[in-house]
């Protein structure tokens, strides 16, 4: 299964982007052979519309672009349900064994993800109830999909 990161937002230079960079080289090595094979990030600009609901209509309508047919999507969002990595990790190896391509998984902007999102989304998670900037967002999901392939390997890397 494809895995492809969109997020709304560009990351800068800095310790924040070598870190998520790290963690998305680990998990684009470790992905494969427990069948995840990352495709990258792929970043939009921020929406320009006058109102929150017109910048998430905007934002969403970028993303959707990217949704094939059969594609599975993952909306990141601090309203989303919490789970443990064994439970996310399980939850995308049962997306990748029930015959799915590709997954997206998407970093909303400032204002969120627009409702048309989240009502086709497959599963919105949240990362804990505290609101997080965007860039270490993608470090942690970073690390937790480094995290899912070793969990689904066997590999110690994770220690429950």
């Amino acid at each position: 299964m494809k895995i492809t990161v969109h997020a709304v937002g560009r990351m800068k230079a800095g310790p924040e982007k070598l870190l998520a960079d790290r963690y998305f080289e680990r998990f684009a090595k470790s992905g494969p052979p427990v069948g995840l094979e990352f495709s990258g990030v792929v970043e939009i600009a921020e929406g320009r519309a006058q109102t929150a609901n017109e910048r998430r209509r905007e934002e969403g309508q970028k993303l959707q672009t990217q949704l094939q047919q059969g594609t599975a999507l993952i909306l990141l969002d601090e309203r989303g349900k919490s789970f443990s990595s064994e439970d996310f990790a399980g939850r995308i190896g049962l997306l990748r064994d029930g015959g799915r391509k590709a997954l997206v998984i998407a970093i909303g902007g400032a204002d969120g993800h627009d409702q048309s999102l989240r009502d086709q989304a497959d599963l919105v998670v949240s990362f804990g109830a505290l609101t997080w900037p965007h860039q270490l967002v993608r470090v942690m999901l970073g690390e937790q999909l480094y995290r899912i392939a070793t969990i689904l390997s066997g590999h110690p890397y994770h220690r429950s």
